[in-house]
């Protein structure tokens, strides 16, 4: 089944990542909230290990284009395709931590505008809405 993921940071006024569509291996209607994260953890988890790991022979610094420095400064991050960690994903761990991510308030989760916020909540994948997670940050600082 497609499914549509839109992922957010607060305080942006653009999607970090635009829509995406998503394959997961579902083909039911009806979803608990805590299982179709589990598939598209699954889906992510097995989309980063196909990934190729080849160690470059000489260490070639990656210059993004000038178009590209917007986005970086935008987002916060920057990132050049490298991967520097060769482990492979492991799905169970990967899996549990969303979980745990989600319980912990560390994201949000929104379909066609409305807050799914019980893992055990029954969703209608039927209507193919759009699934919204916005990954939430504390704020720093002391009141003192």
């Amino acid at each position: 089944m497609e499914i549509i993921v839109t992922v957010k940071q607060l305080g942006k006024k653009h999607p970090v990542l635009s829509e995406h569509k998503i394959q997961i291996a579902y083909d039911n209607a009806g979803i608990s909230l805590e299982n179709l994260l589990q598939l598209i953890v699954q889906q992510q988890v097995a989309a980063f290990n196909e990934k190729s790991f080849e160690l470059e022979d000489e260490d070639e610094t990656k210059i993004p284009q000038h178009n590209y420095l917007n986005i970086l400064t935008d987002t916060g991050k920057a990132g050049f395709g490298s991967i520097y960690n060769l482990k492979k994903a492991d799905l169970q761990k990967a899996q549990e931590n969303a979980i745990q991510a989600f319980q912990d308030g560390m994201f949000a989760v929104f379909y066609n505008d409305e807050q799914l916020e019980d893992l055990h909540q029954t969703i209608d994948l039927s209507a193919q809405h759009t699934f919204t997670f916005i990954r939430l940050t504390f704020l720093a600082g002391s009141y003192w």
